[in-house]
């Protein structure tokens, strides 16, 4: 099922759906191509999570760190990785821990090395003004929890 994102506003709201249902142990990917939304809607749920002050894609710093109380989320961004070495050399496998919640944007260049997401979201523009599409699959019940939510409140596109 498709999702439609019409502009940049409903991709932050798409964020915002998601930030009232993940828990700690969840691992969300984000997949499209460059300029697709995938640090917007991550942003959009980091807001409504309760990060205050600039929220910026990690792309050169491969992980942004965001502590509030008792959970820790993690945005990590792996398009800079060439190879699997990049994922053994880097360390990010810590962040994947029982307290946080990993946000992975381009994960498919981990090769294979990160967990089974939870929620695993792809986005796509086709161009023009139609805006983007969001595909979400979910694996297990925190997953589905999060599809559901966006499925209730998202227009199908």
């Amino acid at each position: 099922m498709k999702l439609a994102l019409p502009h940049a506003a409903a991709t932050l709201q798409a964020g915002a759906i998601l930030a009232q249902h993940v828990t700690p142990g969840m691992v969300i990917t984000l997949e499209g191509d460059l300029g697709a939304g995938k640090t917007t809607l991550v942003r959009g749920l980091l807001r409504a999570a309760g990060v205050e002050g600039p929220i910026k894609s990690p792309t050169y710093d491969l992980v942004e760190h965001y502590p509030l109380s008792s959970i820790y989320f993690y945005h990590i961004d792996l398009y800079r990785f060439t190879n699997a070495d990049d994922w053994e050399n880097t360390g990010l496998s810590e962040c994947f821990r029982d307290d946080s919640v990993c946000l992975v944007e381009w994960p498919s260049r981990a090769a294979g090395l990160l967990p089974v997401p939870d929620l695993a979201l792809t986005l796509e523009w086709p161009g023009g003004d139609t805006g983007r599409l969001l595909h979400a699959r979910a694996q297990g019940a925190a997953g589905e929890r999060c599809r559901a939510a966006l499925i209730d409140a998202l227009p199908q596109g």
